[in-house]
């Protein structure tokens, strides 16, 4: 099947580059013009239904028609001095919200994207007074607007209802301040808009300079992102045309996650075949180009399908998960580690076919022997010294696991770090009302038999929750339209996305509700910091359960794959001990000497994306190398210091370009991304430059060919491309001279020279 799909692309490599270019080009457009239709922020609607916070989100959508994509927007309303409110100024506060809760807001016209592909958020906001301080400097009004938080339309629309209130107060001498959720993210968005350009630009900048350096040419220079852009772009849109197909609802972090995904194992795949193409184009100079892509395809192609099936299997174990957006996460990566493969397979051939020797023009690397190099040393290094080298790099990953002590999870969602005016005006509310005041905790009451309620029902319940410590104030109950259901807001003396009001709603608040309700009514705490303790509690449980699961469906693909039974335990142990140790490592950074509450949530899952998947592709790769250099005549000792200095590059290449890559998320404000930016980063070179170029190898010459027992290297399988005079590797470098002056191992191999006859 393999060689079937690499043969095909290479003997029409035309067809195959116009037909992913026309695809992918299609499938990006349509992907980026329609994700913000089928995704939405995690919370409530992606937790089980057993859970608390999920049982009051169904109340307050039955009996308050409360959606998920509904947005709260409080507006600051005051005078330019500060001083109280006059009854005058009241009074048009009163007026002027009227207006603009009766006027309709139109969407502006899309500057990117084509008008029948763009969402129209046009809608009239619902706007109605909150509060006002006690101190009278300012009254508050509650805004809604409905749709994705996400969707740059959405934000566009807020920025359009923002200049209108800002014009109206204006108008009547009073300023205003606006906060709340979809504040926060737009006014997040437009702080790091330079920043996120910048270091775009300056990431692909050095994509390429990697590439130029390592290649010293054009074409492998920018070839390699272009593609993965292509394909990574098809990969999101087949997911998202899929979800929109289907019904499915995406968490607005997925298509930007599966697209890291894709970049990543799409140039460690592109690096592979480059490496080993342009190995065999200075090893067999007389073979036409075509013919060394189809068969270095056709090789490679096996480690890179070993590779992505291995992720696409630990992908779809998310499945399991009970958290909905790890549910979806996982068979969405899965599917385009699929589209990632086939282009692997189809595209990446063809265009080696297409450019041949020119794809590392004008380079003349091609013409001489490479020097050993630092790869080279390393090589000889790991044969001569396996045993100290594996016990150093155990000792090293052993001692960044130590972080793992008193590990906690941070559920934490605010950006932080910018000084925006969505968190001034905050901070102002802040200083005189509950920090929650923008988003309250709800607590939702209703008959257990179902009957209508009145205040009077809810008996003590109200002054109850009122004396928690902790609550700053408690809202008057609100009966539902049909009256068979209660809310009452709770104003926390906490900001709803602290780890503080997390811990308030899910102890003392839950606790209070349970104990002081009457006995003929369920109650249920929702909002927020609500939802997010739930979420803390089903993603600890998801990982516990995931985790061993995926871990053991990976060795047993690794054990049908390599058909051995101590390489795949190898390798799985080498992943594991380099996922603990960069959690621990992150751990040690910013929670025990950073100071923060803990790492963030998704950085286990992250980790296990990146880390793990990454890690696993590295280790076949190497494995795959060493087995091919084992089938040959030698010690086992000279064969992995052969596929270490082949592979070592490649491998490097790699790592330092993703690690650059996630590196440049550390520089982010918002703790999570800086988090995830330092914890790839250190995973990827951890797992290139230790457990792949170091370990692995290691073990590999203490075990020796019994690493791949039952069966020997090259026993398993009848003679390939050797035996029809395509060597499997290179030699190391210049050897004694055979006949006609050739070096000695191509004449013992049966090689003619470029300018004899070929066989």
């Amino acid at each position: 099947m393999i060689r079937a799909l690499t043969g095909f692309a290479t003997r029409n490599p035309w067809r195959v580059i116009a037909l992913w270019a026309v695809l992918g080009i299609a499938l990006t457009i349509l992907g980026q013009a329609l994700v913000h239709r089928v995704t939405q922020p995690a919370g409530g609607d992606f937790l089980p239904r057993t859970y608390d916070s999920a049982a009051a989100l169904r109340i307050a959508e039955e009996h308050f028609g409360v959606r998920p994509d509904q947005n709260h927007v409080t507006v600051l309303v005051g005078r330019d001095d500060d001083k109280p409110l006059t009854a005058a100024e009241h009074r048009r506060i009163r007026e002027v919200a009227a207006r603009l809760g009766s006027s309709r807001v139109a969407m502006p016209e899309p500057k990117d994207t084509p008008p029948f592909l763009t969402l129209d958020h046009s809608q009239t906001p619902a706007v109605s007074p909150a509060m006002t301080a006690p101190d009278g400097s300012f009254a508050l009004l509650s805004v809604r607007l409905e749709g994705n938080s996400a969707d740059p339309g959405l934000h566009d629309l807020y920025r359009a209802f923002r200049d209108r209130a800002e014009a109206e107060f204006a108008g009547s001498g009073l300023r205003t301040g606006f906060t709340g959720g979809l504040a926060d993210t737009v006014d997040t968005a437009d702080a790091e808009a330079p920043t996120q350009k910048a270091v775009g630009l300056a990431m692909t900048g050095l994509i390429v300079l990697i590439h130029v350096l390592v290649f010293r040419s054009v074409f492998a220079a920018f070839l390699p992102l272009l593609a993965v852009s292509v394909v990574g772009g098809a990969a999101t849109g087949a997911v998202v045309g899929t979800a929109l197909l289907t019904g499915i609802r995406l968490d607005t972090s997925t298509p930007g996650l599966i697209g890291v995904v894709l970049i990543g194992i799409g140039v460690d795949y592109l690096l592979f075949l480059l490496f080993r193409f342009r190995e065999e184009l200075r090893a067999h100079p007389g073979l036409p180009p075509r013919v060394v892509a189809a068969r270095v395809s056709a090789r490679v192609g096996t480690a890179v399908t070993s590779a992505a099936l291995t992720i696409v299997a630990a992908f779809a174990t998310l499945g399991i998960a009970s958290f909905g957006q790890f549910r979806v996460l996982g068979p969405a990566v899965a599917v385009s580690v699929l589209v990632m493969l086939l282009a692997s397979l189809t595209l990446m051939p063809a265009l080696l076919a297409v450019t041949g020797r020119r794809m590392f023009w004008p380079s003349r690397a091609l013409t001489r022997t490479p020097r050993p190099g630092a790869a080279g040393v390393l090589g000889r290094l790991v044969a001569r010294r396996p045993l100290a080298l594996a016990l150093g790099s155990v000792a090293l990953l052993g001692a960044l696991t130590a972080g793992l002590q008193g590990i906690r999870m941070d559920f934490g969602t605010a950006s932080g770090g910018h000084d925006t005016p969505a968190a001034a005006t905050a901070a102002e509310i802040a200083r005189v009302l509950p920090a929650g005041v923008s988003d309250p905790a709800n607590v939702y009451v209703t008959a257990r038999d179902g009957r209508p309620l009145t205040p009077a029902a809810l008996g003590d319940l109200p002054r109850a929750l009122g004396r928690v410590e902790g609550v700053g104030k408690v809202g008057d109950p609100v009966l539902s339209p049909d009256r068979k259901a209660a809310r009452i807001d709770l104003y926390l003396d906490a900001d709803s996305q602290t780890q503080r009001a997390r811990d308030l709603v899910s102890g003392p608040v839950r606790a209070a509700a349970a104990a002081e309700a009457p006995a003929d009514l369920t109650v249920h705490v929702g909002g927020t910091a609500a939802v997010f303790a739930d979420v803390s509690t089903a993603v600890d449980q998801d990982l516990r359960r995931v985790f061993p699961v995926a871990a053991a469906l990976i060795a047993v693909i690794l054990l049908v794959l390599l058909r051995s039974v101590l390489a795949p335990l190898v390798l799985m142990a080498g992943v594991g001990l380099c996922f603990a140790a960069t959690l621990g490592a992150s751990a040690l950074v910013f929670q025990h000497a950073g100071g923060e509450p803990g790492v963030n949530f998704v950085l286990p899952l992250v980790l296990f994306l990146f880390v793990v998947a990454l890690g696993t592709d590295y280790n076949i790769l190497i494995s795959d190398r060493i087995r091919e250099e084992m089938a040959r005549p030698g010690t086992a000792r000279e064969a992995v210091a052969r596929a270490v200095r082949h592979t070592a590059p490649a491998i490097a290449t790699a790592g330092i370009v993703l690690a650059a890559s996630f590196g440049s998320l550390a520089v982010n404000a918002a703790p999570s991304t800086r988090q995830i930016g330092f914890a790839t980063a250190l995973g990827i070179l951890l797992s290139a430059f230790v457990l792949s170029s170091v370990l692995v190898p290691g073990a590999a010459v203490l075990l020796g060919r019994g690493l791949w027992w039952p069966l020997r290297p090259g026993s398993e399988r009848k003679p390939g491309p050797a035996a029809k005079g395509f060597p499997t590797a290179a030699a190391e470098g210049p050897a004694a001279p055979g006949p006609a002056g050739e070096p000695a191992d191509r004449a013992q191999r049966g090689e003619r020279t470029p300018a004899g006859p070929r066989g």
